[in-house]
């Protein structure tokens, strides 16, 4: 599915949570984490990103095959030598689905996003060391 506004508004009125060594971060598009911000300065990351296989498509699948995504996904970014840690998409209106994600250091944003669109994902979170999360349409990394 190609970027909307109504997809646009949704994937920003979204809290992305990420639990980290030390504690979790609710992160927010375009609102500085001062938490996440000194985490990766600790760790030494200069950027993140935020990716899931749920719901390919921003259409709700079956619980069974998400998490077989997700798993896969998993898989994907240990076998690239990343260190994925547990997150959660909460979209903040009533209903909408939930997703498991995660939450990967030092994963730059195109790399998310050629990731992210094996598994059918319209979007990712990406930023940089100013902990700030940005939404990043796969569509605007490929053209």
């Amino acid at each position: 599915m190609a970027k909307t506004s109504e997809l646009d508004a949704a994937y920003k009125a979204t809290t992305y949570r990420v639990f980290l060594p030390g504690g979790m971060c609710d992160l927010r598009v375009g609102e500085a984490c001062e938490a996440l911000r000194c985490w990766l300065e600790t760790a030494g990351c200069t950027q993140f990103a935020v990716i899931t296989a749920y719901n390919p498509g921003s259409v709700t699948t079956d619980e069974a095959i998400n998490a077989e995504r997700q798993a896969a996904l998993e898989c994907d970014l240990l076998e690239g030598n990343y260190e994925p840690y547990a997150a959660q998409n909460l979209p903040d209106a009533a209903g909408a689905p939930q997703e498991e994600s995660c939450f990967v250091p030092d994963l730059a944003v195109e790399d998310a996003c050629a990731l992210a669109g094996d598994y059918g994902q319209n979007a990712v979170i990406s930023g940089g060391l100013d902990g700030v999360p940005h939404l990043v349409w796969i569509e605007e990394i490929e053209e």
